[in-house]
């Protein structure tokens, strides 16, 4: 696999900075992979002075971003002709503060991640998640450091959807419920938690019992309700079916909610594809099985 990789400076300026700590925690892992990285300029440099992946030959060396680096994993994400230069997703350890967070080379990163149902990685939990969850696939042995991200029982997941995504939220829950059921509590924003509540009614789950606790709609405040959440480390992944070809009268709530998740970097897990979500349950259960679970 082929993955783009960037931080903000926050990320890689000092010994304990996102960057580092996600790699101290993946090394491994991407060696096993023999996962591909094509780093942008000022996020390679870093990898090298920390001395980590050194002589990994799969860690390329991109422009920096003023330079066009970013722009050239969007266009990667995309597809391009050329061997070798087209990515399977993206790592972009955001620092929510950073003005360069929302340049549109930023944004289009994420917009064609999603677009293409590829993994867009904007916190350390959701990259150390992603590495896991491809070892799996891979058919490697559950890493032990990543146990924390699987107990599900004492976690609160929340299950958002736009408006043209709800169908497949809806589909995907029911695909997944066994597992989704699972977690300890599920929060979900007005209409999409009431369907998600009907559907598990359907299925069997006590009649009159919230599968999802409902929160208000996104436009009247249910995003920034569960970004309080995130920020309070009591919500520690969300699977969040985004649709990016439609502009929101509600964005700033959206927006707000995706700052509270890069702020939280080190806790929250984001996933915005039905596809990646679904690659996603496949590996927990994987993994529980070989786990013994």
């Amino acid at each position: 696999m082929l993955m783009g990789l960037a931080a903000n400076r926050l990320h890689h300026q000092s010994e304990d900075a996102a960057l580092f700590a996600f790699l101290r925690a993946c090394e491994a892992g991407i060696r096993e992979l023999r996962l591909g990285l094509h780093a942008v300029g000022r996020t390679h440099d870093a990898i090298a002075a920390a001395g980590m992946l050194r002589g990994y030959a799969p860690l390329v060396r991109y422009p920096y971003g003023r330079e066009g680096g970013l722009m050239k994993l969007v266009a990667e994400v995309v597809g391009m002709p050329e061997p070798g230069r087209t990515l399977d997703g993206a790592i972009y350890l955001i620092d929510p503060v950073d003005p360069s967070s929302i340049f549109p080379e930023a944004l289009a990163l994420k917009r064609q991640c999603v677009i293409h149902g590829k993994p867009f990685l904007s916190t350390v939990a959701s990259a150390r998640d992603w590495v896991e969850m491809e070892r799996i696939h891979s058919g490697l042995p559950p890493d032990r450091h990543a146990d924390r991200f699987h107990d599900y029982e004492a976690q609160t997941l929340a299950l958002i959807a736009h408006d043209a995504m709800k169908g497949a939220m809806l589909d995907f829950a029911a695909r997944n419920f066994d597992l989704l059921s699972r977690f300890g509590c599920r929060v979900g924003t007005g209409t999409t938690g009431q369907r998600l509540n009907e559907m598990a009614w359907s299925r069997g789950w006590p009649a009159g019992e919230p599968w999802v606790q409902r929160f208000n709609s996104g436009p009247l405040g249910g995003d920034a309700q569960i970004a309080d959440l995130v920020l309070e480390r009591r919500c520690r992944r969300a699977i969040f079916f985004e649709d990016p070809h439609v502009a929101r009268q509600h964005e700033a709530d959206i927006q707000l909610l995706e700052r509270a998740v890069t702020t939280a970097t080190h806790d929250a897990v984001c996933t915005t594809s039905p596809v990646v979500a679904q690659r996603w349950c496949d590996a927990a259960r994987l993994r529980g099985s070989r786990a013994g679970r």
